[in-house]
């Protein structure tokens, strides 16, 4: 299954007082990982909710924390493609700092059309799915 990485560093808009990341954050970067992770199979989010109608909203989402970042840390997110159903994907998203893993979490996303206005999950794809489990 697809896989990609996603780097930042940690800003200190991210961090509480004690300059430890506040947990949402990790949230935050799931998302933009799942962002990258279609940039790279040439399927941009903003591209394909104005051309197609199609959005991918958050079905079900976790995160284990095990190890602090810090304000200033340079983190890596590995994502993947760990399920891919009929309308209905699942990415794994691991943070690490260097060697050390961080935190690890999931994201359940919908293969969701606009085209009627109202959200409706429908079938992803073949050429979609040709590329995700590559």
């Amino acid at each position: 299954m697809l896989k990609s990485v996603y780097t930042f560093k940690v800003a200190w808009g991210d961090t509480d007082a004690a300059g430890i990341v506040f947990y949402p954050n990790f949230y935050k970067w799931m998302d933009q990982a799942t962002g990258g992770l279609f940039h790279s199979i040439e399927l941009p989010l903003s591209s394909l909710f104005v051309h197609e109608k199609i959005a991918l909203p958050l079905l079900e989402t976790h995160c284990v924390f095990k190890k602090p970042a810090c304000f200033e840390d340079e983190i890596h997110v590995e994502t993947q493609v760990l399920e891919l159903r009929d309308k209905v994907f699942k990415l794994e998203h691991a943070f690490y700092r260097g060697e050390t893993l961080l935190a690890s979490g999931y994201e359940v996303r919908a293969w969701t059309s606009f085209a009627e206005g109202s959200p409706k999950a429908v079938t992803i794809p073949e050429s979609v799915r040709a590329s995700l489990i590559r």
